[in-house]
């Protein structure tokens, strides 16, 4: 036999962000109980409205199975004596596993006892198990109420405990269980009692609450969707306000506001930011893309009175973009350029100068990056015209206002004041990636100005000692440098990053030597780290990342030469280089110096290896120049078989001092050149 388990803990409002977390987190746990008390189910899940977190448990089994196990004791020698008496310790043994020393087992030169446990009742497990969900819970943040001392995410109001038909009984936080809920705050009863767990969710229903997530968010997509449809329009849904509107309301209803069409002569970002971002209103646009004068909201109830809160969202919205008009009309009174000079008044970082002075240092990084990538010099002035007026609307009022129009307000500033449009495209482009997933910068002065501006974030930050460690990083720096290398690997981008990380140095007017070597060698870890991300979510063999990864100057060329090696080795074409290169590492690290007389080679196979050496490097190098990564490890592999046949030939550490000499000299030769693609020692066959 077997009942539902339903646990539903009531709350104060939630916070939406906080929601799934907490679901899933509950779920996890309940799971992990269940396995370590034994208790057979059918399925689990969790549900959850603003106000109540529920976990739901079908088919749980009335009791826990019956167990037998073997439990060992002491040796044989030791349980008994030499008339086969139990001695002291088989008595003590027995006696702890509540048997009898008539009943040890004896095997294995040791005895056993043979242990019988009745499994226990569900209902006398549930309640402990219950209560440590509860209180088992963590949280971004927390809070106490009254005199107590438990913490939760807002004050515990209800618990609601059912097996079946029968309460669980348990207490936490002086709120003790039972089977009484309470509805919508609006529509339903203040109190209502659920009969069973399986009647959950209809109990819940019928109070006007739909609590499972899922199918909330279904009816809140379908009636934007559909009230947009009736106005003419398509509505915009964005998978992060369609969730959190989701966790906000307990009943949805969708509505429809206006808003005056004067407002649509703002920048389309100026007024969807103010409704989705800060009133999660879901913005309407028509067939080609244009924004309509209309808003959707989602009202936490039912269809009663729709107009008299269509009305008060309408005023509310009016307000945000009378302000937002208002904003825009003050910063474009001057062009986008004239605002530079008030960046002299926003520190960037204590003992970094002002915005302004980063600014500068951006137009001069900017300049260095597109020298390093050899772009004309029309793209160069692009870059460096969107370096120089990247910050500028950091001062303006809208951005001022609404900080999640940095970057955005800068593009239609610059489009307004007549700047080229890749120019503008680059202001905005250059705060790319913002987040994990995000798209990265398409232009090349976009490019360029995001990773001159991430490049002095990083240098800049690593000189005042702020490396980030363990889970700190304020200044979010391991994202700027993972979308760092995003870009370099998309885009293709070769250069040297100890250059760049030198002219970033400059500009910030780092001049101790000893500082310097430390930044670049600082610098190069953080992104190698990065760079691993990058190749571990590619695919690439762990193995394959730790050869390629030695040596992190040329970002791209990292990444390519990770693909050609993966390639190569699931061919199976580098399994004998790889022990070849390997043995030839091993003796390189005996060698004064990588230089050697093929000269004096008298022994057939060491000429032979001199020989190979000297084509194989003509050819890797020129494969190397040319990014032909699969041509350079095809040449290197034509070493293989001549360093076989020299190890087989020759004692590399012969007597004679100058023949060592030699011979190590080539194998060092060999040695620095396949360093240049991989270092092969790592590769596991």
């Amino acid at each position: 036999m077997s009942k539902d388990l339903l646990l539903e803990i009531g709350t104060e409002e939630v916070p939406a962000h906080a929601m799934p977390g907490i679901l899933d987190e509950l779920e996890e746990n309940a799971k992990k109980a269940l396995s370590e008390l034994r208790l057979e189910y059918k399925d689990v899940s969790t549900v959850g409205t603003p106000r109540r977190t529920a976990l739901l448990v079908s088919g749980l089994s009335e009791r826990q199975p019956d167990v037998e196990s073997e439990r060992r004791g002491p040796s044989i020698q030791a349980a008994f004596d030499a008339d086969g008496n139990p001695t002291k310790a088989a008595q003590g043994f027995a006696r702890g596993q509540k048997v009898d020393t008539s009943a040890l087992v004896q095997k294995d030169g040791y005895v056993y006892a043979v242990v019988h446990e009745t499994g226990a009742a569900t209902e006398t497990l549930l309640p402990d198990l219950l209560k440590g969900l509860v209180t088992g819970l963590s949280f971004p943040n927390s809070m106490r109420w009254g005199s107590l001392d438990f913490r939760f995410i807002r004050p515990l109001r209800w618990i609601v405990a059912l097996y079946g038909e029968d309460v669980v009984p348990f207490e936490v936080a002086s709120v003790k269980s039972g089977r009484a809920s309470r509805g919508h705050r609006f529509l339903g009863h203040e109190s209502f009692e659920i009969a069973k767990a399986s009647e959950y969710i209809s109990a819940c229903e019928a109070e006007f609450i739909i609590v499972d997530q899922e199918r909330r968010r279904d009816m809140i997509r379908a009636q934007i969707e559909d009230t947009a449809k009736a106005q003419g329009g398509v509505a915009e849904i964005t998978d992060d306000l369609l969730e959190e509107v989701t966790y906000l309301v307990e009943y949805p209803t969708a509505l429809c506001g206006k808003f005056e069409d004067k407002y649509l002569k703002l920048p389309p970002e100026a007024v969807i930011t103010p409704m989705r971002d800060h009133q999660r209103y879901f913005p309407v646009v028509d067939a080609a893309g244009k924004l309509l004068p209309l808003f959707i909201t989602v009202r936490n109830g039912g269809k009663d009175y729709l107009d008299v809160v269509q009305h008060g969202n309408e005023r509310v919205l009016r307000a945000r973009l009378a302000d937002a008009q208002f904003f825009f009309d003050e910063d474009r009174k001057k062009p986008l350029e004239k605002h530079l000079e008030k960046l002299k008044t926003v520190v960037f970082q204590e003992g970094l100068g002002t915005v302004y002075d980063k600014a500068g240092r951006l137009e001069h990084l900017a300049a260095a990056i597109a020298d390093a990538l050899g772009v004309d010099a029309t793209e160069k002035a692009k870059a460096v015209r969107a370096a120089k007026l990247a910050k500028a609307d950091l001062v303006t009022g809208m951005v001022t206002e609404f900080t999640e129009l940095q970057g955005v307000m800068g593009r239609s500033y610059a489009l307004l004041d007549g700047e080229d449009t890749e120019v503008a495209e680059a202001i905005d482009e250059h705060y790319l990636p913002r987040f994990a997933g995000d798209h990265l910068p398409q232009t090349t002065a976009g490019r360029i100005v995001s990773l001159a501006d991430k490049l002095d974030n990083i240098v800049a930050t690593f000189s005042r000692g702020l490396i980030p460690t363990g889970s700190q990083d304020p200044f979010a720096l391991r994202r700027q440098a993972l979308g760092l290398v995003r870009m370099v690997v998309e885009a293709k981008h070769r250069f040297s990053l100890s250059a760049l990380v030198t002219a970033a140095m400059d500009e910030l007017k780092l001049t101790d030597a000893t500082e310097r070597e430390k930044m670049k060698a600082d610098v190069a870890e953080f992104l190698r780290l990065r760079m691993k991300n990058v190749l571990d979510d590619a695919g690439v063999r762990y193995d394959v990342a730790d050869a390629v990864l030695s040596d992190v100057d040329d970002l791209c060329a990292v990444y390519q030469r990770a693909d050609a090696m993966q390639k190569a080795l699931s061919t199976g074409a580098l399994d004998t280089p790889v022990q070849a290169f390997t043995r030839a590492g091993n003796l390189a690290q005996k060698a004064e110096s990588a230089e050697f007389d093929a000269a004096s080679f008298a022994v057939a196979e060491e000429k032979a290896l001199a020989e190979a050496y000297a084509a194989a490097k003509e050819k890797a190098e020129a494969a190397i120049c040319a990014d032909d990564w699969d041509a350079a490890l095809s040449a290197l592999g034509t070493m293989a078989k001549p360093i076989d046949a020299f190890f087989d030939a020759v004692m590399v550490m012969d007597e004679d001092a100058k023949v060592r000499a030699n011979r190590l000299g080539l194998l060092a030769s060999i040695d620095a050149l396949v360093k240049n693609v991989a270092d092969f020692s790592k590769l596991v066959l």
